[in-house]
């Protein structure tokens, strides 16, 4: 698969191959169960017309151009983990355009000359409520009255689960709750995070759980604070494992609020201080508890490393 990162004006794609595309266009966040119903698509109207198969994705978020916020964004997929996926999809080439003030000033034609007709896209899918161009102004009616008869357009319509439409915004607030298994099934995968193990205070070497501190890829986000039933990848190898997000409360001074990321790895015994891991979440055991003492903390860490190893056997 080929990435091409383009920005307006200075790197626009130069398609010197003339491949046709069958381009799928979108922000993609999550890249979630309706998002894949649109790539879905623009694979099938690739192999009908024998094109290969493009992604056209956007960075940073364009609520960081567009509205000036200053505070971080926090991403279902950073770049690096959606391209991955898109990969996985079997795509073939993934156009990741630059969000600026100018790229955001273009005009509905403008943007279609420079970056639908200039790659030589001959289809273009997308969502129902896909706008592009300054303002949001062009939708997906805009895009096929200015193709002027050079490429065609499919327009996927809304998705939905359990009578509620599948988006982004749906998932984050799934993520903060905690609902993995609903996450799950919005994604159509298990939520991912990945990220790097680093050194903690090692506390769980003291009770007999020792953990996996994970630093996440910058601006991912987070589930909410808890203990999980997950699958960690060191290695190039899938161990199960007890995920515990939180602040440390049996620990740490109430007034000291560091969050952590900590993986105790079932039938596991190595140092990996420094491993980039990435960490599949299935299911909340519970929420986070202050215990009376390291007793008390042991027995229940005990119970939830049971829970956990019950809930994949059960998978």
């Amino acid at each position: 698969m080929e990435v091409y990162h383009l920005s307006y004006p200075n790197h626009l794609y130069n398609n010197k191959k003339n491949e046709p595309y069958a381009l799928a266009i979108g922000f993609f966040d999550g890249v979630h169960a309706g998002h894949q119903a649109v790539i879905q698509e623009a694979l099938n109207k690739g192999k009908e017309q024998n094109m290969k198969t493009a992604v056209m994705t956007f960075d940073p978020h364009p609520s960081l151009v567009l509205g000036g916020r200053k505070e971080q964004i926090f991403y279902i997929t950073p770049l690096e983990q959606k391209i991955e996926i898109l990969k996985e999809l079997q795509v073939d080439a993934v156009f990741v355009v630059r969000f600026t003030s100018d790229f955001a000033k273009l005009t509905p034609s403008q943007f279609i000359e420079s970056f639908i007709k200039q790659a030589n896209v001959k289809h273009v899918t997308a969502g129902f409520d896909f706008t592009f161009g300054a303002f949001g102004k062009g939708t997906m009616e805009d895009m096929e009255q200015l193709s002027k008869g050079e490429y065609t357009v499919s327009v996927v319509g809304k998705q939905v689960l359990s009578g509620e439409k599948i988006s982004s915004t749906r998932i984050r607030e799934e993520l903060k709750a905690g609902n993995m298994e609903k996450v799950k099934e919005l994604l159509g995968r298990p939520f991912m995070l990945s990220g790097v193990v680093i050194h903690g205070d090692k506390r769980g070497r003291t009770i007999d759980f020792p953990t996996a501190n994970i630093q996440p890829a910058e601006g991912q986000y987070t589930p909410a604070t808890g203990v999980y039933a997950v699958k960690i990848r060191v290695q190039e190898k899938w161990y199960d494992g007890v995920c515990n997000v939180g602040f440390k409360p049996t620990f740490n001074n109430p007034d000291e609020k560091k969050l952590s990321i900590e993986v105790h790895i079932i039938h596991f015994d190595q140092s990996i201080y420094g491993e980039e891991v990435i960490v599949h979440w299935y299911n909340r055991i519970r929420s986070e508890q202050k215990f009376d003492g390291i007793e008390a903390l042991k027995a229940q860490i005990a119970k939830d490393k049971l829970v956990a190893i019950d809930y994949f056997k059960q998978a």
